[in-house]
């Protein structure tokens, strides 16, 4: 089982990897400026791989420039709500009273929906690259804040905490020193989690016309596709419509598998071992 999970970690790995270095080289390695337009409704041929649109401009070039931006905003959206739940999470762990107040927060957060409120202030706030990070940024702490809050709640009573107390030891120093590094490996299992859900969430705004107009991203190639009159009716769909969703697929199912590793690393039992 340990070997499964290793393999299945290090393809999870590979696919996103294969898609962050896409990204990242999209300026050389695309043939084309994804704004750039030819004739449209162009086949896959030596010259258009996967065609063109309906505005003539090259898929293949737009895919690897989606992968910029939804990629971008997945990962910083992630990284930003990661931080901010482990650190709320260890404030509310160890201060009683702050704590409490920090829980209800997090509770009136819970209770609404996410993405429908989401969705609700995107059609009123003008869609952006720092609009989007700040929406995902600020419903997706909460969870992560939960999960941290408990681990130092089991945490704060242990031995070596409370030899760092009886020596004099600051509130800071213990938190910094001996409690935050134990949420770590919780941390870094909730980025990968967080980042599947803004992935998925940035491309569904996106497809309901809710996300930046003006950069290409997979959800927006989604959506253009989806309005041409005769995507289901052609090949259409295969060559413009299935390359994004087979995109998002990958990078959501790259991130699975990297979290199912993860969680099987932090937690041995899930392995069916005790070390």
């Amino acid at each position: 089982m340990h070997r499964v999970n290793r393999w299945l970690g290090a393809a999870g790995w590979a696919l996103l990897a294969l898609f962050a270095l896409g990204a990242a080289l999209a300026p050389w390695i695309a043939p084309y400026d994804p704004r750039a337009m030819d004739t449209p409704m162009l086949g896959p041929s030596l010259s258009h791989l996967l065609g063109t649109n309906d505005i003539g401009q090259d898929v293949l070039s737009e895919l690897l420039y989606g992968a910029r931006f939804s990629l971008l905003v997945g990962c910083l959206a992630a990284g930003l709500s990661t931080v901010i739940g482990v650190g709320l999470g260890v404030l509310a762990g160890y201060y009683d009273r702050l704590g409490f107040a920090i829980m209800r927060l997090v509770d009136i957060f819970l209770a609404v929906p996410r993405f429908p409120l989401i969705v609700f202030l995107a059609a009123f706030l003008r869609p952006g690259f720092w609009t989007l990070v700040l929406f995902f940024t600020v419903f997706g702490w909460t969870k992560t804040t939960r999960l941290v809050r408990s681990q130092i709640l089991s945490q704060r009573y242990n031995g070596y905490v409370e030899a760092a107390v009886a020596v004099g030891a600051d509130d800071v120093r213990i938190l910094v020193r001996h409690l935050l590094p134990g949420t770590l490996s919780v941390a870094l299992v909730r980025f990968i989690v967080e980042f599947q859900h803004v992935i998925l969430a940035e491309s569904g705004l996106s497809f309901l016309g809710l996300g930046d107009p003006t950069v290409k991203s997979w959800g927006l190639m989604l959506r253009y596709a989806f309005e041409y009159p005769t995507v289901f009716i052609s090949d259409v769909w295969v060559r413009w419509a299935a390359p994004p969703g087979l995109c998002i697929t990958l990078v959501v199912l790259g991130l699975t598998l990297v979290s199912f590793s993860l969680e099987s690393w932090t937690n041995p039992r899930l392995n069916g071992t005790t070390g």
